[in-house]
């Protein structure tokens, strides 16, 4: 009979939820908490935000539907033309899920569609220097 292979598990506190670390690796915001970055007054801050040198861009060019920072201004312009943009766009149509929704799905009130909602691409204010 010969020794097990594997050795060495005790310490490695990674190897243990390699699998937890990978699912939430590239995890991105939820529609629901867009939606909620969707509104006027949060839009606002997001949109216009301090310089901040540990984000991409230094927190200057940021696509409020797919809540992401580009380095630059061209970059943020080719990403509206994409096909990632525009699927979440797409998705950002459909109204956000309720409890109120849940409670009428579960049998207590009558079904009403979600409704659909405009969403446009963000207007860009650029910066004649």
């Amino acid at each position: 009979m010969g020794r097990s292979k594997q050795i060495g598990n005790h310490k490695s506190d990674k190897k243990k939820n390699i699998s937890k670390t990978w699912k939430t690796k590239r995890r991105t915001k939820d529609l629901d908490q867009i939606h909620t970055d969707m509104k006027p007054e949060t839009a606002a801050k997001l949109l216009h935000q301090e310089v901040d040198y540990d984000v991409t861009g230094c927190a200057q060019h940021y696509c409020l539907h797919c809540a992401r920072y580009f380095v630059d201004m061209k970059s943020l312009k080719e990403h509206f033309k994409t096909k990632v943009h525009k699927k979440r766009l797409k998705q950002l149509r459909e109204e956000p899920y309720t409890q109120a929704e849940a409670e009428r799905a579960a049998g207590m009130g009558s079904y009403i569609a979600p409704k659909t909602i405009e969403v446009k691409t963000q207007q860009i204010e650029e910066d004649m220097d």
